[in-house]
């Protein structure tokens, strides 16, 4: 009778597709605030007179908390323990806090002059705020991840994650095609009018949130029983990281999603201005260019979740992904290659790299790490990840400032510095050479282990 209660839960197609477009949709709110100012570094430097080392250290403070803190791997411990519930309502909780802090620094204007620890006050303060986010949206995603699993596991496990994260994509998306129109739509430029409308999307995504919670202990009341049999040596351990940290396949997983999302994250986070310097499109549509790669990400990514799902060669679709990566980057970093449409076809074709890798990798990791694990797992993954996501925006952001100036021009009447991004694009090349040399490894090792990234997901 249990077993009958719980199939018409877990194999109930409605029941799990709900729950997934459920937190999905939280994702999604997460994702366009993050990447909400990634096409405003003109408008900053031109309203609010950021320079791009301080865009650069404002976009790093992302991993702030997550790494130095270890804010993500408690996240992870915590969702091992407590559950999915009790994580995921605390990290959409955060994210409406670091959002409003993000939104008021930002619209401060009285903040900028003055200095705080070495930093500009309002650059520190948004930083703060992105910083505490990103603790949100970060652990968000590891408990979106295992929720997944929990729902999913033996099933369209990667097309369901596939759809995740073409959700928020979705948000990607969003925040780079309109984060300028909405800055500039009274006709006064308001950098904080965008991270504004972001704010309140989250608080209806932690609306969302709410609902799965009750669908979410449903799930839970339907397995009671069965929950009562298990053996207490399949409860999370502390001991348990030591095991995932001596595990290679993990790290090659997890050193495979620094490089690549490296690689992308952080060029997002400079598209926009890479086709107003480089390929000379208007301020105002050169978002629409980079908009093109999330827009790839939702109708492709849960198409190759669909290939792995019934098909299998997990670990042969990250090394595609990875070669496509190198590809792009390294036509991106040639300098007479600079009209708008070579651009857009670069752009299209990353989108497919960035839905080959996510499509295997994430899939790939429940094949390599016990269930009990999942969620330190995954939140050691996004650990690792985040030091890419803080330290090369970083980089990227001294780089140009130190290299790459080439001169100035007036925008909106402003005059703004103009730069050259051949440097930039071949760092970011460069990670994909790496990642490409790590897929392989994590090919061999799936050979020698037997984990079956090459094999299909769905059980039969």
């Amino acid at each position: 009778m249990v077993e009958k209660i719980r199939q018409s839960l877990r194999d109930s197609a409605a029941a799990r597709w709900s729950a997934l477009f459920i937190v999905s949709f939280t994702m999604m709110c997460g994702y366009f605030l993050t990447d909400i100012m990634a096409p405003l570094a003109g408008l900053l430097e031109g309203q609010l007179g950021w320079t791009r080392a301080e865009y650069g250290t404002f976009t790093s403070s992302y991993g702030w908390f997550n790494i130095f803190l270890l804010m993500l791997i408690f996240g992870g411990i915590i969702l091992d323990k407590l559950g999915v519930r009790i994580t995921g309502l605390g990290a959409a909780s955060l994210m409406v806090i670091g959002a409003a802090l993000k939104y008021w620094a930002v619209s401060s204007v009285s903040l900028r002059g003055s200095i705080l620890f070495g930093l500009d006050a309002q650059v520190l303060w948004a930083s703060i705020g992105f910083a505490t986010f990103a603790v949100g949206v970060e652990v968000a995603g590891i408990t979106v991840s295992k929720i997944i699993v929990k729902w999913f596991k033996g099933k369209e496990l990667a097309t369901a994650m596939g759809m995740q994260v073409a959700m928020a994509r979705i948000g990607t998306a969003l925040a780079l095609g309109f984060s300028v129109p909405i800055a500039k739509a009274t006709g006064i430029v308001d950098v904080s009018r965008p991270v504004l409308v972001a704010l309140i999307g989250l608080c209806i995504g932690l609306i969302a949130y709410l609902v799965y919670v009750v669908m979410d202990r449903k799930l839970d009341a339907s397995e009671a029983m069965e929950a009562e049999e298990k053996n207490p040596e399949d409860e999370f351990k502390i001991s348990d990281i030591g095991k995932i940290l001596n595990n290679r396949g993990w790290w090659y997983i997890a050193i495979l999603c620094v490089l690549f999302y490296s690689a992308v994250f952080p060029f997002l986070k400079y598209a926009t201005d890479l086709m107003v310097n480089k390929f000379g499109v208007a301020e105002d549509l050169a978002g629409m260019i980079p908009m093109l790669l999330p827009f790839g990400n939702i109708l492709l990514t849960p198409i190759f979740g669909g290939i792995y799902d019934r098909k299998g060669k997990g670990a042969t679709i990250m090394i595609i992904g990875s070669l496509l990566l190198i590809l792009v980057h390294a036509l991106f970093s040639i300098p007479g290659l600079n009209s708008w449409i070579f651009a857009m076809v670069l752009v299209v074709i990353l989108g497919i790299a960035f839905s080959l890798v996510p499509s295997a990798m994430w899939p790939s990791v429940p094949k390599i790490v016990p269930e009990k694990r999942l969620g330190t797992a995954y939140s050691l993954i996004f650990w690792v990840q985040n030091w890419g996501l803080a330290g090369v925006p970083l980089l990227i952001g001294w780089v140009l400032e130190k290299y790459c100036i080439t001169g100035q021009t007036v925008r909106d009447g402003l005059t703004v510095n103009t730069y050259d991004y051949t440097l930039p694009m071949m760092i970011f090349t460069g990670f994909g050479v790496l990642a490409l040399v790590v897929a392989f490894l994590l090919k061999a090792e799936d050979k020698k282990k037997g984990y079956g990234l090459e094999s299909p997901n769905i059980q039969k």
